[in-house]
């Protein structure tokens, strides 16, 4: 498993709030999305050439806890872990902190999985690099 904790920086823009002056709710499934793709690329693992090789990485299902609401301007960072979920699945654990009280506001599991170019779920080498020695917490 991957001991370190990854990071990414953030600062909210303007247009990335509501009515109420807060970051939407979808808002957070993009910056999750973007730490998740510079961490793998700080892996060696590039997501358009998995693509490219007719490698799909999918999320099959996101679970986000939302703690408190970032604003306009708000400085933060995003964490990323990877561990394995089964055979064929793994998880993007990861949170996101405010930098200026370092608090918690969103807490998420990202459970994925890959696709092979007959639409077949597996995980190749490379994915499975990420985690090796760690075991999966079910079998399907």
């Amino acid at each position: 498993m991957d001991k370190e904790l990854f990071r990414v920086d953030f600062k909210v823009r303007d247009y990335e709030c509501d009515m109420q002056g807060i970051v939407n709710n979808s808002v957070y499934q993009n910056y999750l999305e973007h730490a998740r793709h510079e961490y793998l690329l700080a892996k060696g693992v590039d997501f358009a050439e998995l693509t490219r090789q007719k490698i799909h990485l999918v999320v099959v299902r996101a679970e986000l806890d939302y703690k408190l609401p970032l604003a306009s301007g708000d400085e933060f960072y995003v964490t990323v872990k990877v561990e394995p979920a089964s055979r064929v699945r793994f998880d993007f654990l990861q949170n996101i902190y405010r930098k200026r009280d370092e608090k918690l506001m969103l807490s998420a599991k990202i459970t994925g999985t890959s696709l092979n170019e007959r639409g077949r779920p597996f995980v190749p080498e490379v994915i499975e690099q990420l985690f090796a020695g760690a075991p999966a917490t079910d079998t399907v």
